[in-house]
């Protein structure tokens, strides 16, 4: 705030306000008494309120006095008392928690606004009031009242109707009957409304206006009709707990090693966007299911409260997401205007910010009509085929693309939890598999720890090579990275637009770029080659289960010698050998690089034959394997270095 600039001495003139009522409400608590003989008290008794532009409002009946002896309901009233409208902040109303019958003091300096054409003045500036307790039967009273709820009329009034910007005969102007607020009951859906009328009132349809409208604090009494445009999970939290299975622990995520929570990015009639931050989901929740019901559907949301107010600059991966639904595919309301007037789509300025909200008390409040059509608001994913992504120029961009995984590798970061660790995915597709030196023939896919991978994803993938559609991934800096947001899918069917991208299936072998001077780190490829050295430093051999594989095999004296697994808990009779050899090849395709291979074999032997073997075998004969050609090998690329210039790979097996 500038320095004595008109908003510092607004803000100061709040702060003093705020610190004169709490002192003022702590010394009548401290008096325990009412001061009803003070000079200048105005003594109201409560007939009916509503609420309106968060102000509540109640209809009163001014009392000469207040009997101390009389409790609010055996006050007498008589007719030619004056009635009076008494206006009460949000604050107030929330200490005085008032309810029709009862007895109010207003003290000084309250004001009383007379209307024109309105019989009944308006009392303001009803900081100073307190709700007066006569006896013991209305002390009662009020702990019976706290516990249930009160049902207040709410009066919804747009900016757009007080200044006629609306069509005054649309239905939805209208207060009707249930235009009606229940604290109490929590609707889930259309069946429920049914049987609570009065439940909730009118539906408004632009998220700011209810977030101004009913403050950081949130709403229960009101909904807000959305467009669903997007449902995936974000991590949370190991120590995340779910409110809404009744404070149970959530179960870990057994891929990632953390928990998830269902989020959904809404989109309102006037274009802006917010995140929906809904319940936890266990590992045996799909978000496929999510997606499939819930996008492009309306749904009405209530019980929120702002969990953050973002910008551009604090979330680059929400913002990258909701500018690759911008601008909207069909016009939307412009604030300010007639709902009549022509309705702009072009040049209109891409959000700066973005709401996340959350439910208020651990309870669902999102009501989605599934039987509905979808939205024209929707946008779905566009699909683009691999050799199309990677011509693109532009920085992180979101891409959605169909690609069948070839290899997946974890990322050897040993500071980092195993079930943290970045994993690379090796893909292809027919765009890629069809052209001929110009692009790569597979592209690596990084899966940051903050992707959230389902189980059902994760399984799939530790059997065989699997077709999986990456939903709005980020493309940048020449990689194709799956962050916050992004979402993996088994889906069969071609739910998405493929804007005139070839996806057809892939037919015969895949194909591996072969080893030449493009090769980069972080690839895969394929080599052919003569032996020229072996590295006898680092050659060895060991036993490993035929069963399950498990390296770590015990040998047991006691049972004749045998091995025995752990993981099978049986005793292994017919164990493979696994032999590590790094292998220098002269390589026709780089023949100024020096090539090292680190390459796998096993044998199958009989038990008696591998123990001897093992007792006897000192070093390998280096001489049986020098000059032997090597063929196609799939290797994966750990180090490209032009002084010296080497090469160094792995041999690896494709799903």
């Amino acid at each position: 705030l500038f320095r004595g600039g008109l908003a510092e001495r607004l803000c100061r003139l709040q702060n003093r306000e705020r610190s004169a009522i709490s002192f003022w409400r702590h010394q009548c608590i401290s008096d325990a008494k009412t001061h009803s003989d003070k000079s200048g008290v105005l003594i109201v008794k409560i007939l009916e309120m509503f609420e309106e532009c968060t102000i509540q409002v109640a209809i009163c009946q001014q009392l000469e006095q207040s009997p101390a002896t009389l409790s609010s309901e055996d006050a007498v009233i008589s007719a030619e008392e004056p009635i009076l409208k008494v206006l009460f902040a949000r604050e107030t109303a929330a200490h005085l928690k008032s309810r029709p019958q009862d007895v109010i003091h207003i003290y000084p300096p309250w004001q009383k606004l007379l209307l024109k054409n309105e019989d009944v003045p308006v009392i303001m500036n009803t900081y100073f009031s307190q709700k007066v307790l006569l006896s013991e039967h209305s002390e009662s009273r009020e702990k019976t009242n706290g516990l249930t709820k009160m049902l207040i009329r709410k009066n919804i009034i747009s900016l757009a109707q007080t200044f006629r910007l609306d069509d005054l005969n649309d239905e939805s102007c209208q207060e009707s009957s249930g235009n009606q607020v229940a604290c109490a009951p929590q609707i889930h859906n259309n069946r429920d409304l049914k049987e609570h009328p009065l439940a909730w009132s009118a539906v408004n349809d632009s998220l700011l206006e209810m977030v101004e409208s009913q403050g950081a604090v949130g709403w229960r009494e009101v909904q807000v009709r959305v467009v669903i445009q997007r449902a995936y999970c974000l991590p949370a939290k190991e120590g995340y707990r779910s409110h809404i299975q009744g404070n149970k622990p959530l179960c870990p995520m057994s891929n990632r090693g953390m928990f998830r929570r269902l989020c959904l990015l809404v989109q309102d009639a006037y274009g802006m966007f917010s995140e929906v931050q809904l319940q936890s989901l266990s590992s045996a929740d799909n978000i496929e299911q999510y997606c499939r019901r819930w996008e492009g559907k309306f749904s009405c949301l209530a019980g929120m409260k702002i969990l953050q107010r973002t910008t551009r600059g604090r979330a680059l991966g929400l913002f990258s997401l909701i500018d690759s639904l911008w601008p909207p595919v069909v016009p939307v309301k412009v604030p300010g205007q007639s709902q009549d007037s022509e309705m702009m789509t072009a040049n209109l300025p891409p959000p700066s910010f973005c709401y996340i909200l959350t439910v208020q008390s651990g309870e669902i409040h999102v009501e989605v009509d599934e039987e509905e059509q979808n939205s024209n608001l929707y946008q779905p994913p566009a699909v683009h085929g691999l050799k199309e992504i990677l011509q693109i120029d532009g920085c992180n961009e979101r891409c959605s693309f169909w690609a069948r995984v070839l290899y997946l590798r974890l990322q050897p970061k040993h500071s980092v939890p195993i079930n943290q660790r970045e994993i690379w995915l090796f893909v292809t597709d027919s765009t890629l598999q069809n052209v001929v030196h110009t692009t790569p023939k597979v592209v690596g896919v990084l899966v940051a720890a903050s992707c959230v991978l389902s189980k059902e994803i994760t399984e799939a993938l530790s059997v065989a090579s699997q077709l999986i559609f990456f939903r709005d991934a980020l493309w940048g800096n020449g990689r194709i990275i799956c962050v916050e947001r992004t979402v993996l899918l088994l889906q069969k069917p071609l739910l998405y637009s493929a804007a005139g991208a070839d996806l057809s299936e892939l037919t015969g072998p895949v194909r591996l770029d072969e080893l030449d001077s493009t090769t980069q780190t972080n690839s895969v490829c394929t080599l052919r080659g003569i032996i020229v050295g072996v590295n006898e430093s680092t050659a060895f051999s060991w036993p490993t289960c035929d069963r399950c594989g498990n390296g770590k095999l015990e040998l047991c004296p006691q049972d004749r010698g045998l091995l025995y697994c752990n993981q099978c808990s049986e005793f292994v009779i017919s164990p493979v050998l696994k032999m590590q050899l790094e292998v220098f090849l002269s390589c026709p395709s780089r023949p100024q690089s020096t090539v090292k291979v680190k390459v796998w074999h096993k044998m199958s032997f009989g038990l008696f034959v591998l123990i001897n073997m093992l007792l006897s075998l000192q070093s390998y004969e280096m001489q049986s394997v020098l000059g032997k050609e090597v063929g196609l090998l799939n290797c994966y690329v750990h180090s490209v270095t032009s002084h010296p210039n080497c090469v160094g790979l792995e041999e690896i097996v494709l799903l």
